[in-house]
């Protein structure tokens, strides 16, 4: 089944700005709450309103057989049951939103009493986390990023690890502390070794950093001991987010050799409320950097399986009013694409399931103005973010708050990836 573009012309009876990241040509999906005491349900973005699609499920408004009168996705508090639909389904879906929101379609535009309640302002609800992260893969999969952490440690000469070229570099992150935009981050506390030749001490880590990455929710899972294939891959995909993976630099040196992130990465990954779906995306497809050596068979093909989406990072500190752009880059840098991330996770016969959470590693382009993660912008804090207010940072402080966007600019439209943000606070040591 082909992918379900909506036209770049089509329009909506909703007022919708050129530069505003959710217009017809985006519908993203999320979970959210009308008022206080109102159950959960999902919703889908146009402008500055969120449509109920609970609500227009009870009006009968989905008609086709994956939305059958028994199946009710919609009045839920994660996306979870509407993932496991598959792409016929959600292709189905997005069809019938598409249809609803045009500005020549009556149905809604014409009756007030509908539209009451079916459409919710931004402003006047509450984002939850979209889906019940059930696992959560963390990549390494941009090439600048790679060099430039393995230069710091190892040198230019090894900045890559031997395998680094041959596969997708990932580990096995923590699904618990999944938390969407908004949600404050305490400053994580853990074992230090600052001096190497002094013991460890416990405190709180002093090295807090951010990682740009870009994340994408699993749909339909496989079967355990059935590979997905690299042509398939897409096909389980459900949507796109944008991600933070914070970071303890202090906590994460220490201790991640032998087997990796731990203590330094689990406290806290924020991800965006909007889910952006892969058909959204179609329009800004492109193909990645050259890979050579060329992978093996299992991970191809990989034609036009990069997307052209601007991502820009911004600090505010305590003492700014606004905040300041201190990074600038585009999805399109990575080297191992989403489609090869997940044939590689699978290749062993590991299942994935519906709200699997896979994110991309720090997302770093080739300029300094243009690295994912303050450890690179800083360069080990040897050369200090500069603040319009005279001010300086290398790591973060308490009360800086980190603001991720991301969007794909078309013609007369823009794909937007809504907001991930999220602000320092103290930590909560053990004798607090």
């Amino acid at each position: 089944m082909s992918a379900y573009l909506i036209p770049a012309a089509d329009a909506s009876f909703i007022d919708v700005p050129a530069d505003h990241p959710f217009p017809i040509q985006h519908l993203p999906y999320g979970v959210f709450r009308p008022r206080t005491d109102a159950e959960p349900r999902v919703g889908v973005a146009i402008g500055d309103q969120v449509v109920d699609l609970a609500a227009l499920a009870n009006e009968g408004l989905f008609d086709h057989e994956a939305l059958a009168p028994d199946v009710h996705p919609f009045r839920a508090d994660t996306l979870n049951a509407f993932m496991a639909l598959g792409q016929p389904a959600w292709r189905a879906t997005r069809s019938t939103l598409h249809h609803l929101l045009r500005e020549d379609t009556p149905t809604l535009r014409d009756n007030a009493s509908l539209r009451t309640r079916v459409l919710h302002p931004q402003d006047d609800v509450s984002m939850l986390l979209p889906a019940a992260v059930g696992d959560y893969t963390d990549f390494y999969s941009s090439r600048e990023h790679a060099t430039n952490i393995g230069t710091m440690f190892r040198g230019p000469e090894n900045a890559l690890k031997p395998n680094w070229l041959h596969l997708p570099v990932g580990y096995h992150g923590r699904a618990s502390s999944v938390i969407v935009s908004e949600t404050p981050v305490h400053r994580p506390c853990g074992q230090r070794k600052p001096d190497d030749d002094a013991p460890p001490t416990y405190g709180a880590s002093q090295l807090l950093d951010f990682e740009l990455e870009m994340g994408f929710y699993v749909g339909t899972g496989n079967a355990l001991g059935t590979p997905i294939r690299a042509a398939d891959a897409e096909s389980h995909i459900f949507g796109l987010s944008l991600v933070n993976d914070w970071s303890a630099r202090d906590i994460q040196k220490w201790e991640y050799v032998p087997l990796g992130p731990f203590l330094g990465k689990s406290f806290a990954t924020t991800v965006s409320p909007w889910i952006t779906p892969l058909d959204a995306l179609e329009p800004f497809r492109t193909d990645g950097p050259d890979q050579d050596p060329e992978p093996l068979d299992y991970l191809q093909p990989n034609d036009h399986a990069n997307f052209d989406i601007k991502l820009e990072v911004q600090l505010q500190t305590p003492e700014l009013d606004t905040p300041y752009t201190i990074s600038q880059t585009n999805f399109n840098y990575m080297y191992w694409s989403m489609r090869q991330q997940l044939a590689h996770h699978t290749v062993n016969g590991c299942n994935v399931r519906p709200g699997d959470l896979m994110a991309s590693g720090t997302i770093s382009g080739p300029t300094e103005d243009s690295y994912g993660s303050m450890l690179e912008l800083a360069w080990r804090g040897t050369k200090p973010i500069q603040l319009p207010d005279g001010s300086e940072r290398s790591f973060l402080h308490d009360g800086d708050r980190v603001v991720m966007r991301g969007w794909a600019q078309g013609d007369g439209f823009r794909i937007g990836l809504g907001t991930v943000s999220g602000t320092v606070q103290p930590a909560q040591p053990l004798d607090a």
